[in-house]
């Protein structure tokens, strides 16, 4: 099982969309694929917990994460060797250990928070909570956005992570974001 959540080697400089439900990750994901004509990893956990929610009126609970961390994890390795250039993921296996975390009295399964630490992005994307909120069938805690985007910061922190707070509307987020892709893509090439 370790080796499906274990990030593979790729010709490509990895960044993260993270933080809190809401607060237009995937949106800025699109987007920013769209401009550097690359490929975006779409986030498991929506597709799993929404087929979940779909057949069973069932949530998210704690047996879920790993399938969710290996579904994330085979995305974005075979989404790494279709390009050359800069992967956009959507959401990484330390937003499910964050989540984990919050939702269940602070408890992460080991293998899941392993990896979680270990595999490595060159940047993150820790977008504010000054987006309206989108309310779905997944979604839940509108009144914990602040809360959360504390603990997805502290995360960061913690585990040494290279980081910036994207803030403000969509074309300013966008624009934010590429003058810091475009920064790490002058230092590889």
């Amino acid at each position: 099982m370790e080796e499906t959540l274990k990030q593979q080697p790729a010709a490509c400089i990895r960044v993260v969309l993270f933080g809190p439900e809401s607060t237009g990750k995937t949106t800025l994901s699109k987007q920013l694929a769209r401009h550097y004509n690359s490929v975006w990893v779409p986030e498991y956990a929506r597709e799993y917990l929404q087929n979940k929610w779909n057949n069973e009126r069932k949530t998210c609970e704690p047996k879920d994460l790993l399938p969710i961390a290996i579904g994330q994890m085979r995305s974005e390795n075979e989404l790494a060797q279709k390009t050359n250039t800069v992967l956009i993921c959507d959401t990484d296996l330390l937003e499910t250990k964050v989540y984990s975390e919050a939702y269940y009295s602070g408890i992460c399964d080991s293998i899941l928070e392993k990896y979680a630490l270990e595999n490595r992005y060159d940047l993150y994307f820790l977008t504010y909570i000054d987006t309206p909120w989108e309310a779905d069938d997944l979604r839940d805690k509108p009144e914990e956005r602040e809360h959360m985007f504390r603990a997805f910061e502290e995360a960061l922190i913690v585990n040494k992570k290279p980081y910036v707070i994207l803030k403000g509307d969509k074309h300013d987020r966008l624009n934010d974001a590429i003058a810091h892709i475009d920064k790490i893509l002058k230092k590889q090439y």
